[in-house]
């Protein structure tokens, strides 16, 4: 995901997810719905490994010997912005980014915990960058209750290959991802929804594009990460067969009129959104 900043926390990683989980725990406690983004809700899936407790250290996610996380992300509902705002600044005491926060706070929220030096990103109801990944906007009711304490798995997926410029870390988090988790068509806790994701891209050349393309490039990275040593042989057939399971899902999903329509142009016409331009 593009943030902010790209600088690594510089408290301990334990201390860093245990701060993170307090502070959905008490969000939770006043009746708010956040789920944790990014690398720290993939480590969060994948932490009943021991293989992955260390996996972003060997695949050197930020930079050989630094912390393999940044800002905290973090999916809400707008619905409860003002809620969110209050608990976030009175309850929990983190400094407001207040251009930001003016400029885009229906969008949007920034804040940064002072006190330990790493920010906090708050998006509501989608992700905007490159494509749009939506997760709702009715506390109860939509796709932040699919999971807890982090995004279900399947918009874990979407969030990293939505980025057209993508990136060493949004990679690896790929590959990650594919490495502990399988892909089937339900709805189930530690697995991917192919049929969903599928079914999002069928709705969106431009998304879908950049998708394949993106899970592609996974597939390729983790060919150099076996070449090199940093995963076995068994994690590298499960990031090919399991990515290649999500594009058979997608390939044979039926595309829809915008679909079609958008296809016609293909890459003569940008396909998505300049990330630069956006909360500047």
């Amino acid at each position: 995901m593009e943030h902010l900043a790209e600088k690594p926390v510089k408290i301990p990683e334990n201390e860093f997810i245990e701060d993170s989980l307090q502070l959905l725990k008490a969000a939770t406690e006043k009746g708010i719905v956040l789920r944790i983004m990014g690398a720290l809700a993939i480590r969060l899936h994948s932490d009943h490994s021991e293989e992955c407790k260390d996996i972003f250290t060997r695949l050197n996610r930020l930079g050989e010997g630094r912390s393999a996380y940044t800002d905290l992300d973090l999916a809400a509902y707008s619905k409860q912005n003002k809620m969110i705002k209050e608990f976030m600044e009175k309850d929990r005491g983190y400094e407001p980014r207040r251009m930001l926060n003016a400029c885009f706070g229906d969008r949007r929220m920034a804040f940064s915990n002072t006190r330990k030096g790493y920010g906090i990103d708050i998006f509501f109801d989608k992700l905007e960058f490159s494509h749009d990944v939506y997760w709702g906007k009715d506390p109860g009711k939509d796709r932040l209750e699919l999971d807890c304490p982090t995004l279900n798995l399947s918009d874990l997926v979407l969030e990293k290959i939505q980025i057209h410029q993508i990136n060493f870390k949004d990679i690896v988090d790929l590959n990650v991802l594919f490495m502990f988790h399988d892909v089937h068509d339900t709805v189930e806790e530690e697995h991917i929804n192919g049929k969903y994701v599928a079914r999002i891209l069928s709705d969106d050349w431009g998304f879908w594009y950049d998708a394949t393309n993106n899970l592609k490039k996974a597939m390729d990275a983790a060919k150099k990460f076996l070449e090199e040593g940093r995963i076995t042989q068994m994690d590298f057939e499960n990031v090919q067969e399991r990515i290649q399971k999500l594009l058979g899902y997608i390939d044979s999903e039926p595309k829809t009129k915008n679909w079609n329509k958008r296809a016609e142009k293909g890459i003569r016409r940008p396909w998505y959104r300049e990330v630069e331009e956006i909360y500047r």
